[in-house]
């Protein structure tokens, strides 16, 4: 139990799990989890959100801050000991688009999430070591926005090309654990990581009382599950593509990668056709299945300054849709836009809350939906664009109107009184946050 690691020691240790990984591409690591002490369970500690709801115990992160070191200290023995029993994910279900459906989430046990961002710590300096450039989700300086700028990049270089646009079905509840151990094991073979992981995989779900178990799926709601979901999409897709793919095609070929999201650029036909044809095949072994409706080949190369035939086909990425458009200038250019079910999806989302919280004070009101705007722009706001963000803050200024309208039978809000009503509470103008990238200069 002793170990007075600080944040600088468990960076140092890091450090030194990422040169040892990279000493040892495709071996096996044994020894990792010696370096846990109770200062590296500290600082994941340190990491862990502390304003999350609580799992199965009740238990709240200030409620396990007031005997910490000790708590620390008891789930150390536990984790290298072998008697850390993983409990099972508290499920809830939230409100899904306006409302009208839900989908179910998991909340582990703040103890829980401690250990779990324990082992991340861990296996990262490994993996960040094995994972191409061309996979961005949930990975130490990588986001969604970098998947995008990467994408637009290809796409711009090429001219465009034939994009196969794919969707995994249900990836993160149909992964097959007995296969992500395996995988596992190939890389990192330390009894304690490899023990706490099955634990985890196995531990199910609390819903109504009832724990429900089963051998699919990642831990819902654990913050590794994005990492074991990265571990094993390495192998059924990154790595495949490399090694088998590339070297068979006749032409340029990408990959760019978000989690589950991918999209594949081929800069000739029969490439895109092959591999279209034996991507499912390959997903299969693994136990996944591709979506037939939503996984698509189509033609997207850049069209002429003066197009006489049909417009290039759209596709949609991390909830923007890419197209061909105008630049100023008048060529045609790369852009992207918020994809329209993302842009209902807000407006849903907002026009119900509007709807069920209508009569709270309107200065409440205002911040609430400010900060929501800043959310979506903060996402959304990418060069170009702009219009859409505005569009996006014209409607929900139309439903605010429209439900102070309806907070009474006499509560009527005309357009001069509810302009009068923005001058005092305004709503965030659509921009670019500070500081956003451009994603290429041909654009502006």
């Amino acid at each position: 139990m002793t170990g007075v690691s600080t944040p600088e020691d468990v960076s140092t240790k890091q450090a030194r799990i990422a040169q040892l990984a990279k000493q040892m591409p495709g071996r096996a690591m044994h020894s990792l989890s010696r370096h846990v002490d109770l200062g590296w369970l500290r600082e994941a500690f340190g990491r862990t959100r502390k304003d999350g709801a609580a799992g199965i115990d009740g238990q709240t992160a200030d409620e396990y801050a007031v005997n910490l070191e000790e708590n620390l200290g008891s789930l150390l023995d536990r984790a290298k000991s072998g008697t850390y029993r993983a409990p099972p994910v508290r499920r809830v279900l939230i409100p899904k688009g306006d409302g009208s459906k839900t989908r179910p989430i998991g909340i582990p046990t703040f103890e829980d999430k401690v250990l779990q961002r324990a082992v991340v710590m861990l296996l990262e300096p490994v993996y960040e070591q094995d994972f191409y450039d061309f996979s961005f989700g949930f990975r130490p300086g990588q986001s969604a926005h970098g998947a995008v700028e990467a994408l637009d990049k290809t796409l711009w270089r090429m001219g465009g090309g034939w994009v196969l646009e794919v969707d995994v079905q249900s990836f993160f509840d149909t992964l097959e654990h007995e296969k992500l151990r395996d995988l596992l094991r190939q890389r990192v073979d330390d009894g304690v990581v490899v023990r706490l992981v099955g634990k985890w995989l196995r531990a199910g779900v609390m819903e109504g009382g009832v724990v429900r178990r089963s051998e699919l799926g990642t831990p819902q709601g654990g913050v590794i599950s994005p990492l074991l979901a990265n571990i094993y999409l390495h192998e059924v897709l990154d790595e495949w593509f490399v090694q088998e793919v590339k070297p068979r095609l006749g032409g340029e070929a990408h990959l760019v990668r978000y989690a589950d999201d991918f999209v594949l650029v081929f800069s000739a036909k029969q490439d895109a056709e092959r591999v279209q044809q034996v991507l499912p095949k390959r997903f299969a072994r693994y136990g996944l299945t591709l979506h037939s409706g939503k996984t698509r080949l189509l033609k997207f190369w850049r069209p002429p300054r003066d197009p006489k035939g049909p417009r290039p086909e759209t596709f949609d990425f991390l909830g923007f849709t890419f197209y061909w458009g105008r630049s100023r200038k008048g060529e045609m250019v790369l852009k992207q836009k918020t994809a329209k079910d993302r842009m209902g999806r807000a407006v849903r989302s907002m026009s119900q809350w509007m709807r069920w919280n209508r009569h709270l004070p309107v200065e409440a009101q205002a911040e609430a939906l400010g900060s929501k705007l800043r959310g979506h722009y903060n996402y959304y706001g990418i060069p170009g664009n702009v219009k859409a963000l505005s569009r996006l803050r014209h409607t929900v200024s139309r439903q605010w109107r429209k439900w102070l309208s309806r907070r009474s039978q006499r509560a009527g809000m005309s357009w001069p009184k509810f302009n009068r009503l923005l001058e005092q509470h305004p709503l965030p103008s659509a921009r670019l946050p500070p500081g956003r990238r451009q994603l290429h200069l041909a654009n502006l």
